[in-house]
């Protein structure tokens, strides 16, 4: 829709500026190597004024996570920062979009393939099916992902959310996921094609699973 530019930016505006909070807290003596916060200044730099607060649950030197709960449901949204000085944020960017390329590396990945796409606005229809550890079903997901790169702010920009389509009805052998959510922003240390950036996820879903989520991954990464 003509929205979807509109939106895209207002959604980049209010990423970025929690990047520049988070970043300028986070900072240390070079790019890519952050610091521990004080919770109280943390807990500021993460969530907007009137936002509800965020959980840290991990901070390693290089990688950030925190998580809140979603009103209402059993539910987390989660966020990320993080940052690479060995790989270049266009490098990285294109590893986000590249499906053909995940399905090598992703060895949960069932099927991944592109339904649609729309150059005028530069949207893709995407459908994902993925494992899950035994005794579950598998979960399939039908997102709508937009990007662009923002040469004037030197960012680059990455959101997906779930969608119905009309090519991908649901498959018995699978579980449809219809809660999903994804927005990433990646900002250079210096350009696209130099080495070190830092980025941005925020990131929620419903699994529909009786697990809670940190269980589903564990099993997951330990391969059971």
């Amino acid at each position: 829709s003509r929205k979807a530019p509109a939106r895209l930016w207002l959604l980049t505006s209010v990423l970025m500026k929690h990047m520049e909070n988070i970043s300028s807290l986070l900072q240390g003596s070079s790019p890519g190597e952050y610091q521990r916060l004080d919770p109280k200044l943390e807990r500021e730099a993460v969530a907007a004024p009137g936002e509800q607060p965020w959980e840290m649950i991990m901070d390693k030197k290089h990688f950030k996570l925190w998580r809140r709960p979603i009103e209402g449901t059993h539910l987390y949204q989660y966020r990320v920062f993080g940052s690479y000085t060995d790989v270049t944020p266009r490098q990285f960017f294109n590893v986000q979009l590249d499906t053909e390329y995940r399905k090598k590396w992703d060895s949960l990945v069932i099927k991944l393939d592109v339904i649609e796409r729309d150059l005028a606005t530069g949207s893709e229809v995407i459908h994902w099916v993925t494992h899950f550890p035994y005794p579950m079903y598998s979960r399939d997901y039908v997102y709508v992902r937009r990007y662009s790169v923002d040469k004037e702010n030197n960012l680059m920009v990455l959101v997906s959310r779930a969608v119905e389509h009309p090519s991908v009805p649901e498959d018995p052998e699978y579980v449809r996921v219809r809660t999903y959510e994804s927005q990433m922003v990646i900002r250079p240390h210096k350009t696209f094609d130099e080495n070190g950036f830092d980025y941005l996820l925020t990131y929620s879903d419903n699994p529909q699973t009786v697990f809670p989520r940190y269980c589903v991954s564990w099993m997951v990464s330990s391969g059971e």
